[in-house]
């Protein structure tokens, strides 16, 4: 799914700057937000598969929760990280959940065949929860510590697996290879 640069400012133009304002709404009228050292807002959304996912499902374990379209060029450069880090840490507790902003399921199944992908992928596709995170820009990616506090947000993305695994300090006291969770 290649886009030209127009096409992709325009994708941006519709799916970001409707949100951004939303996102700026909803700050001003005091709604709840996803605020560093709060509980992170539990959410439901549907899988791949049609499955619907459940934010506290994963209570004890800690979360990279991950914000992101097909057509974001920013994004697909740090989803190979995001594998790397979804083979390596899942098997140690880490949850790694990304979140597709908007592409359709067909979409978003050729996107993941053709970048030889296979970590969770739910759908956002009325950007409910986009809009609940107030996530103003992608990618973004959230850190939720075993207790469903937010722990720490990045937004813009992620340049290699080590800086991803910087981050997952906040939230996982220790690197797989160093004995896991303690």
């Amino acid at each position: 799914m290649s886009l030209t640069k127009p096409e992709r400012l325009l994708k941006i133009l519709i799916y970001f700057v409707p949100v951004a304002i939303l996102g700026l709404l909803v700050t001003s009228c005091s709604a709840p937000v996803v605020v560093v050292g709060k509980p992170a807002p539990n959410f439901q959304l549907p899988d791949l598969d049609g499955e619907e996912v459940n934010l506290n499902d994963f209570r004890g374990k800690p979360v990279l929760l991950n914000f992101w379209a097909g057509w974001c060029r920013p994004c697909e450069e740090e989803m190979p990280y995001l594998q790397q880090v979804y083979e390596e840490w899942s098997d140690q507790g880490l949850v790694v959940l990304t979140v597709n902003l908007g592409d359709s399921r067909s979409e978003v199944n050729r996107f993941m065949q053709s970048n030889q992908l296979s970590l969770p992928v739910l759908l956002d596709t009325k950007q409910s929860l986009t809009q609940k995170y107030n996530v103003v820009g992608i990618p973004t990616t959230f850190f939720i510590d075993k207790d469903g506090i937010a722990r720490a947000r990045k937004i813009g993305s992620f340049r290699s697996k080590q800086a991803i695994e910087t981050e997952l300090s906040q939230i996982f006291p220790s690197h797989p290879e160093e004995g896991g969770l303690r």
